[in-house]
């Protein structure tokens, strides 16, 4: 919920090919994530963390959210469940609907495309307002980017219908693919002489246009090798006009999810317009999401793409009691999983910010800033997992209203939030505020999950879950002190005096000590979640 959120809705097991692909979808995930990370760490390295870094992040984020209002939400919630559908239906197992999918998704981003580009000085209007950021900057990177629109769109409705066919492995890995091509666009503007103009922008610069468009290129590489991988399935593509019947019976989910992006699309708006009232505040906001973003990705995803099919048979077949156990299940384990990553961000956020973002043009104070923003919002990675999770409750009893208006809460909370930081922090400070503005919205939106779910479900079993969560937050607290005197103890003995090597020496203590002493604590605390981990090492042990 960092901007926007699409809906998961329930997926059949898809048989023999998706436990065959299982495998590669895990590691192209990590390798996309480690990917992803170079790119990001590239670009600060390279950029640095100042007005123009901030102008290509403001521009970078427009395609993604403009593709998310045209198509993104809605392919999410009714046109892959569609898809599924037709394939069972139709005579031609749903080619001529996903014919007819991709003719008008075509349509509707490119002409949505046509009028982004068109309207690029007014988007850029819509997301900075201050008189300190670069207007002129963000829409020459916006003219570049923003053809990415019809790629982020395409690609994801061809990895939906290729999922719908069994093919999962492409689809994982293409956005890696994309990862790469950003990392030889950076390396080739490192490389290249002069600087991107600031006072006049000059459109033709050539630096300017390998940024811009080396980035849109990544995204064209990413749609482009999954059509190769479609026609191998058989699938031949043919114009196809004309209203589909079905597309009537979602309109109401339609709706509400289109809301529900909306309200995304505003917050981010709200956040990027008072980011950009300091230099380096979006970059240091984004970098520091990226990291916080690692172990969600990781472990809370999984968690809740083995939850959701559970969930949604348990709504379906009424099962009030089954749904509530899955619930609390989820959270507890949202706690026991995560909890000790965010304790580490916590106290070794200035060090990963120093250890990963200090160098190049960034500097010192670059790293610093972003491991302070880290480390001061990482009490939000729980209450952000376990509202996702709470979404998913409603979503499977078939309701898109309610995480709707929740998502509405948030977002009127977090703006508020973000204006009483803009109001209050020192300038140089603010990318520290709207990173504590947007993990307050996430605990403010799992109290309102929490207590919207008690009333429309009856007792979650929260002492339960809430004895859990205390007693991850002591073992993390043990473990983690622990692990910080040990850091502090190596980097005196060790004679470091480098802060970049002290930093990354108190890093790798603190990750190598806190967390497995953190699991180790729970395990001592008889937390029944960590049993079958425990028992499964037993046995390890035993064998040898």
């Amino acid at each position: 919920m960092s901007g926007t959120t699409t809906v998961t809705q329930e997926q059949e097991p898809q048989g023999p090919s998706l436990a065959r692909a299982s495998g590669s979808m895990a590691i192209a995930t990590i390798v996309s994530r480690a990917s992803g990370l170079l790119s990001k760490l590239l670009l600060i390295t390279i950029v640095g963390v100042d007005a123009l870094n901030d102008s290509y992040q403001v521009a970078t984020t427009l395609p993604t959210m403009i593709n998310e209002l045209l198509l993104g939400g809605v392919l999410t919630s009714v046109a892959i469940p569609l898809l599924v559908r037709a394939e069972k239906e139709d005579g031609d197992r749903g080619e001529s609907y996903a014919q007819w999918m991709i003719t008008m998704s075509a349509v509707v981003l490119g002409v949505g495309t046509i009028i982004a580009v068109a309207c690029a000085p007014l988007l850029t209007e819509l997301f900075i307002d201050s008189p300190d950021a670069k207007p002129e900057l963000v829409t020459a990177f916006a003219y570049l980017v923003l053809p990415g629109i019809v790629f982020y769109g395409l690609s994801a409705l061809i990895g939906a219908i290729l999922n719908t066919r069994h093919v999962f492995g492409l689809p994982t890995w293409a956005p890696v693919l994309n990862n790469v091509v950003v990392i030889i666009t950076l390396v080739v503007y490192w490389l290249m002489p002069g600087e991107i103009s600031l006072d006049p922008v000059r459109m033709g610069e050539p630096k300017l246009l390998v940024l811009g468009l080396g980035t849109m290129l990544g995204v064209a590489v990413q749609a482009s090798v999954l059509v190769p991988a479609l026609r191998r399935t058989g699938f031949r593509f043919r114009w196809r006009w004309g209203w589909d019947r079905r597309l009537s019976e979602f309109g109401g989910l339609a709706f509400w999810v289109l809301l529900y992006v909306a309200l995304g699309f505003a917050s981010m708006v709200v956040l990027t317009k008072v980011a950009t009232h300091d230099d380096g505040a979006i970059t240091v906001y984004n970098m520091q999401w990226l990291i916080a973003q690692v172990p969600y990705g990781v472990l809370g995803v999984s968690l809740l793409t083995a939850l959701m099919p559970k969930m949604s048979r348990a709504a379906a077949a009424h099962d009030t009691d089954g749904l509530v156990g899955d619930l609390a299940f989820g959270n507890r384990m949202s706690s026991i999983l995560l909890m000790p990553f965010s304790a580490l961000l916590t106290v070794a956020g200035v060090s990963i910010g120093l250890a990963l973002f200090s160098h190049g043009r960034s500097g010192l104070g670059g790293g610093e800033e972003i491991g302070t923003a880290l480390a001061l919002s990482a009490f939000g990675l729980v209450p952000y997992a376990i509202t996702l999770l709470q979404l998913r409750v409603f979503y499977a009893l078939k309701d898109a209203r309610t995480p709707t208006i929740i998502q509405g809460i948030i977002v009127v909370v977090r703006i508020g939030l973000l204006y009483g930081f803009l109001a209050i922090s020192p300038p140089d400070k603010l990318a520290v505020g709207v990173s504590i503005a947007m993990s307050l919205s996430f605990v403010v939106g799992a109290l309102v999950g929490q207590v919207w779910l008690r009333l429309r479900l009856g007792r979650l079993r929260t002492g339960y879950t809430a004895w859990t969560i205390c007693l991850t937050v002591v073992a993390s607290a043990i473990a983690f002190g622990a692990a910080t005197g040990l850091a502090w103890l190596a980097v005196r003995v060790l004679g470091i005096e480098s802060r970049v090597a002290g930093a990354w020496v108190e890093v790798v203590v603190q990750t190598i000590v806190g967390l497995p002493l953190s699991f180790l604590l729970l395990a001592l605390f008889r937390v029944p979640e960590v049993r079958p981990a425990v028992a499964k090492i037993s046995r390890l042990v035993g064998r040898r």
